[in-house]
């Protein structure tokens, strides 16, 4: 493992797991309330296409909401499971220790601060549309 001491990586490990159970909870609880019987409660009472489109986005909305929380559960899982085998807290690009600081803010971290920076500018530009 990294140079985390055994009181540290049982912080962080406690914090993923508080956070995997919080989201998991979420994801649940959004589900029960963005059925399919919501959406078309909201669609039924539409009376045009604005109401429709409105109810439509709500609807995406949700299921957005829901991937996103999806994503991290995974994030976390895969977190815990380099954790477990004794691998977690060394960088995937340059294999350097990943500060205890950056791991407390965002304990799924990948990168250490260096490899992130770089990481980003490089793939800075692919989400912008061209023509």
């Amino acid at each position: 493992m990294a140079a985390l001491t055994p009181e540290q990586l049982d912080e962080l490990k406690q914090l993923m797991q508080k956070r995997q159970h919080l989201l998991l909870e979420d994801i649940r609880d959004e589900l029960i309330r963005s059925g399919d019987q919501h959406y078309i409660d909201l669609a039924g009472r539409v009376t045009d296409l604005g109401d429709e489109s409105v109810a439509d986005m709500l609807a995406d909305m949700d299921a957005a909401i829901i991937d996103r929380q999806v994503k991290e559960v995974r994030e976390l899982d895969a977190t815990l499971k380099r954790l477990a085998k004794g691998n977690y807290g060394y960088c995937v690009d340059c294999g350097n220790e990943i500060g205890y600081e950056r791991l407390l803010a965002y304990p799924t971290a990948l990168r250490c601060i260096q490899c992130q920076s770089v990481r980003e500018k490089t793939y800075a530009h692919e989400g912008n549309p061209t023509l």
